[in-house]
């Protein structure tokens, strides 16, 4: 079989392929009720996981190659010939927009130049093996709950290996496999783009275009050397692709999860179970006013209140029944002065070590206060003393402390200051022996001297 009769075999099995799958699409448009309510009845849901769908595929496409690529770039050859490519693919759909895909390629790329510098003809034969992702970056759904079109692109990596044949400028062949007893194997990455049909569920049209990078400046059977200068070919296909799976799964590559996230909003059981659940709120907060509510207003809700309609502003207590507090005579909190037997100008006594004024030296302090305040020209000294205990400095500071205790109670009480002089004794002029605790306390004094 030469090389145009296989061309020719290659086109009507595409032909074929393309009727076949055109007559599955019209068969699935004759039975659109029913497909319709499959749709409707699927159990698949946004979150339910990759077991739910159909995610493994294979296809087959044909298509043609070129050594030029659409986004430009240098060719060693300046005459470029259309030629004949082919390829199998498995993916597997990992996600909604995403998949793994292996792709197997064969075919031949050719080429001519009229310069005297190069081969006057090569025609490369090549295989290639690449994995690749696969990116869903659009879609259109022409209002059906399916997508019907998926625009995609890929990028991927793989090996290539090919032998370059051709015709030298002085007419002699060459061919690299028989010179060297193998083919050459360089690295490729493919980059591409394309769209999906969908025919049926399980069987779509795919219309794609690749650029392969090779890694390597023989695959035109010319090195024409620097990384600048590393050859590259184009591959514009079309294909058919099948999923394999349960029909009772959809195919993940064409579910519109939007739609599917719509339709479980409104399921009908999700319906139910939400006016249910708003229903039994109902019933808290119909409960919740219940128990707030206080038709008197005592802070005690109606139906913990023993008490209802309780006058406004009445203390009430937990049950809401009026408090009876007893009344307490006022009278008893109210000191009263006692004078028992204190004289104006006696000594006041203190506790130890402290200048503070007892509440039994008021006494003695009113009658005195009172006595100035009668005679405008009497005049008084307040003398202090301390127990010795303590440093003698201390106890001086001490006693200076409890004379001006006695003068400020004084003044307040309304004696003119400049009539009240203070003087410290500390611990010299006792009244009574320091040795016992009895005397101690006699020391610790104020005394009064008039003059």
């Amino acid at each position: 079989m030469n090389y145009s009769t296989l061309k020719k075999t290659v086109a009507l099995s595409l032909v074929s392929l393309l009727a076949v799958g055109m007559v599955n699409a019209q068969t699935d448009t004759t039975k659109a009720a029913t497909m319709a309510m499959a749709d409707t009845a699927t159990t698949a849901k946004v979150f339910g996981g990759r077991a739910q769908y159909n995610t493994w595929s294979v296809g087959l496409n044909v298509g043609l190659t070129s050594q030029t690529l659409a986004t430009g770039g240098s060719n060693d050859y300046s005459d470029k010939k259309i030629s004949l490519g082919y390829g199998l693919s498995v993916r597997n759909q990992l996600a909604h927009s995403f998949a793994l895909q292996f792709d197997f390629r064969g075919g031949k790329v050719q080429g001519s130049d009229a310069s005297t510098n190069l081969p006057a003809t090569y025609s490369t034969k090549f295989w290639q093996g690449t994995i690749s992702g696969v990116v869903n970056v659009a879609t259109i759904d022409y209002i059906r709950r399916k997508n019907a079109v998926n625009f995609f692109v890929t990028a991927g990596a793989g090996l290539a290996w090919y032998n370059p044949t051709g015709v030298t400028r002085t007419g002699a062949p060459f061919d690299f496999k028989a010179a060297t007893g193998s083919n050459v194997k360089e690295f490729v990455v493919p980059i591409g783009a394309g769209v999906k049909f969908r025919l049926s569920d399980a069987l779509a049209l795919n219309l794609g275009y690749t650029e392969n990078f090779i890694d390597g400046d023989n695959f035109d059977g010319y090195k024409n050397g620097g990384a600048a200068s590393k050859d590259h070919y184009s591959y514009g296909y079309a294909g058919l692709e099948y999923t394999f799976g349960p029909k009772s799964k959809p195919n993940l590559d064409w579910v519109n999860p939007v739609a599917m996230m719509y339709d479980e909003l409104y399921d009908a059981a999700l319906r139910q179970e939400v006016e249910a659940l708003k229903g039994r709120v109902g019933n808290v907060e119909n409960a919740i006013n219940d128990l707030k509510k206080d038709s008197d207003g005592d802070g005690v809700a109606d139906q913990f209140d023993k008490c209802p309609n309780t006058p406004a502003g009445t203390v009430v207590d937990g049950s809401g029944c009026p408090i009876n507090f007893p009344k307490i005579d006022t009278s008893l909190f109210v000191r009263k002065p006692v004078m028992g037997d204190a004289k104006a100008y006696s000594n006041i006594q203190f506790e130890f070590d402290s200048s503070v004024l007892r509440t039994s030296s008021y006494p003695a302090l009113d009658l005195t206060s009172a006595d100035l305040r009668a005679n405008a020209d009497k005049k008084i000294e307040l003398d202090g003393f301390a127990s010795s205990e303590g440093t003698a400095a201390h106890n001086m500071r001490l006693s200076k402390d409890r004379a001006n205790s006695v003068k400020t109670y004084l003044v307040n009480s309304g004696v003119d200051a400049k009539r009240v002089k203070v003087k410290a004794f500390g611990e010299t002029h006792p009244i009574a022996d320091n040795s016992t605790e009895e005397g101690r306390v006699l020391n610790r004094r104020v005394e009064f001297k008039q003059k």
